[in-house]
């Protein structure tokens, strides 16, 4: 015959093991999504191996992020994450973050110096009439020739050509969101110079190594 525990006994376990699932859900809350308790460096040095060490890519299809603004990169990571910016591969990996943790990558790579993607090719007739253009459409965001790492832009000048042509495709085709301002510029740009001023553009970029 099974013995039977007492009904005081009986309460006073169910009462902890209820306690003890509603610790665990609320702790489970608190935790970021991934990696809790790594260190800032150790998040950042998960995107070494698509973007470098130090954020210097080495392939042209991915962008060097050394030295954006912290506030432009959380921005675009967030949206990568949020799926408002479209992807192949950053959405995924983004979703594997907290903001918060989206946030420190950042500032790890807001800190780093920008190198200029070498040995690229360019046209130096187009890079000249490229320099024009970017002063004439592009540099009131994109500041000292596309160099200056501002708030809400991108790093322009020795970054990865095929790397800013596929962005620009993205912006144009609507699947990533174009800046009002950026819009009208590039909307007035091309219905002057043609797809031959945007790869002037392109070239200008390309020869500030």
């Amino acid at each position: 015959m099974k013995k039977m525990l007492p009904k005081a006994l009986l309460l006073t376990g169910l009462v902890l093991s209820i306690s003890i699932s509603a610790f665990a859900a609320d702790d489970k809350k608190k935790k970021p999504a991934v990696m809790s308790g790594a260190s800032a460096k150790m998040l950042a040095n998960t995107c070494a191996g698509c973007h470098g060490f130090d954020g210097v890519s080495k392939g042209p299809a991915t962008p060097t992020i050394a030295g954006f603004s912290a506030e432009y990169l959380t921005e675009l990571l967030i949206a990568y994450k949020t799926g408002d910016t479209s992807s192949t591969m950053m959405g995924r990996i983004a979703k594997g973050y907290s903001d918060d943790e989206l946030k420190q990558v950042a500032e790890v790579y807001a800190k780093k110096k920008f190198v200029n993607a070498p040995g690229q090719e360019f046209d130096e007739k187009l890079a000249k009439k490229g320099k024009k253009l970017h002063n004439k459409y592009c540099e009131k965001c994109h500041a000292d020739g596309g160099t200056a790492a501002d708030d809400d832009s991108g790093l322009l000048a020795g970054q990865w050509t095929p790397y800013l042509i596929n962005t620009m495709t993205d912006f144009r085709a609507g699947t990533r969101s174009m800046p009002k301002k950026m819009k009208k510029k590039v909307k007035k740009m091309t219905q002057k110079e043609g797809e031959k001023g945007m790869k002037a553009l392109f070239s200008y970029y390309a020869s500030q190594q």
